[in-house]
């Protein structure tokens, strides 16, 4: 009885990237015009941001190589290279590309949420930050902010409660789950 509390369930790294890719995708396809909303109406902004409501990819792709990121800190080199290219393989189905083509755009996009963020190592706040940027939110601050190019504080606060919503608790699903490599 008690052995059956303790034991791990077994999941292959393929299922885990498959099931990422697929639910978060099918998040933010869901919850993209709410998203934008929140942005769109927050009371930090002066006047009302230029925003794509048609195309989610740019925030999808945020937010899968933001998640991505947390395997540096949880995972050993072997593993976090295994289920990453297990969900590159699966994002390359899904946007009909290449593989080593969406390994590259998701690399920039790791990149691009890094630098944005330096030199802070907090990856919640990396992908706001980069949020904040790749949708050019910066002109429609108050005049302080906006020359600085940088976001307000309180805004960016905002964005991270809006992005946390796509952030799997990965050190859970490790300490649960046996990944089968």
């Amino acid at each position: 009885m008690f052995s059956t509390l303790f034991v791990k369930k077994r999941v292959t790294h393929e299922m885990l990237a498959s099931n990422f890719v697929n639910k978060t995708l099918r998040s933010i396809d869901e919850t993209y015009d709410d998203f934008l909303d929140a942005i769109y109406n927050d009371s930090e902004l002066i006047s009302f941001p230029k925003l794509n409501y048609t195309d989610p990819s740019e925030l999808m792709y945020l937010i899968v190589a933001g998640n991505m990121k947390f395997f540096e800190r949880i995972l050993s080199s072997h593993e976090e290279n295994t289920i990453c290219n297990s969900i590159i393989e699966q994002m390359s189905v899904v946007f009909e590309m290449k593989f080593n083509e969406m390994q590259e755009k998701l690399e920039k996009y790791s990149s691009f949420i890094s630098r944005v963020n330096h030199p802070s190592k907090n990856i919640l706040y990396g992908i706001s930050k980069a949020v904040f940027f790749k949708f050019k939110l910066g002109a429609y601050q108050d005049e302080y902010f906006a020359q600085l190019n940088t976001p307000n504080p309180v805004f960016l606060k905002k964005i991270d409660t809006l992005v946390e919503n796509y952030i799997w608790n990965w050190e859970t699903i490790f300490e649960k789950n046996k990944i089968v490599y």
